[in-house]
């Protein structure tokens, strides 16, 4: 989990280089999601010529609704790289799990307890604090950020009805094939072409994105989701040190207050379900058999 979220942050340096003028003009963020949907639409393909696995039929609906709503995060995130600190937009993404879990009420009938809207409360505070509206104008970057995360967290949603009857890497394969058709109709709308540098950040983007999306599947298959998933937040450090040793922005008091409410509520909401999941699969209690009378 700690290399995916090296990769993952590593993703959101290069869109930030892709949709500013880092590597030549500034891509729109159609581009930029076109070059990570086909380059790790390549990466997995490989993957599978060489592995060869068996695919059961696929729920193309659902993958369909599932692949949508990721490219449009995708897209909203990378505006959002290009716009405001990494750190910023890689924070305001951690609110995904907390929309994931309202979405979760009216789409799967799920209970929301008072520890559960305690930490989403939390992690939404400081969404607002970072998207500056004290400041005279809103971060119109925060607002595609929180974008982001609401697509994500109804992605969330769909990937839990497909994770219980297809494999991961049939996951992998089809939400990757979805994304690159819908990522090929966006950059044909807003295509400009790519110098050398920047077709090279994009191959590096989706390779990165194909092997932390591998590594985030093993992470969650070698052990228990409570114990692997507070570890995504470290996506947020690598963000910070890569935006400040490449680009130079040092985050401000105002987003490292606002990152520690949203991580505070994220990761309060995390040990919570780690905490109901151990409560539900832990064995009864020993009840011994009544004594039997005599016959």
């Amino acid at each position: 989990m700690l290399v995916a979220t090296l990769f993952i942050a590593a993703t959101m340096l290069l869109a930030k280089a892709l949709g500013t003028d880092a590597l030549g003009p500034g891509l729109p963020p159609f581009m930029v999601t076109f070059g990570r949907f086909l380059f790790a639409w390549l990466a997995i393909t490989a993957c599978l010529a060489a592995v060869r696995p068996r695919f059961t039929p696929p729920d193309l609906r659902t993958h369909a609704l599932r692949s949508a709503f990721g490219f449009t995060g995708v897209t909203l995130m990378f505006a959002a790289a290009a716009a405001i600190p990494l750190s910023d937009a890689t924070a305001i993404s951690f609110l995904n799990p907390v929309f994931a879990m309202m979405l979760a009420i009216p789409l799967l009938g799920e209970r929301v307890g008072r520890w559960r809207w305690l930490a989403a409360g939390i992690a939404l505070i400081g969404a607002l604090v970072l998207t500056r509206p004290g400041e005279g104008t809103v971060e119109v970057g925060a607002l595609f950020a929180l974008g982001a995360a609401l697509a994500y967290g109804v992605e969330v949603i769909l990937i839990k009805r497909l994770s219980g009857r297809e494999r991961p890497l049939q996951l992998l394969f089809v939400n990757n094939c979805f994304g690159l058709a819908f990522a090929a109709v966006g950059a044909a709308a807003t295509w400009q072409t790519p110098t050398p540098a920047q077709w090279g950040a994009m191959v590096a983007l989706g390779s990165l994105m194909a092997c932390a999306q591998f590594c985030f599947v093993n992470a969650m298959a070698r052990a228990d989701a409570s114990f692997v998933s507070p570890f995504v937040y470290m996506t947020l450090v690598f963000a910070g040190v890569y935006d400040a040793a490449i680009f130079g922005v040092i985050p401000n008091a105002i987003g490292s207050v606002g990152a520690s409410l949203v991580i505070a509520g994220a990761g309060l909401l995390a040990w919570r379900e780690g905490r109901l999941r151990q409560a539900a699969s832990a064995p009864a209690p020993f009840q011994p058999l009544p004594p039997r009378r005599p016959d």
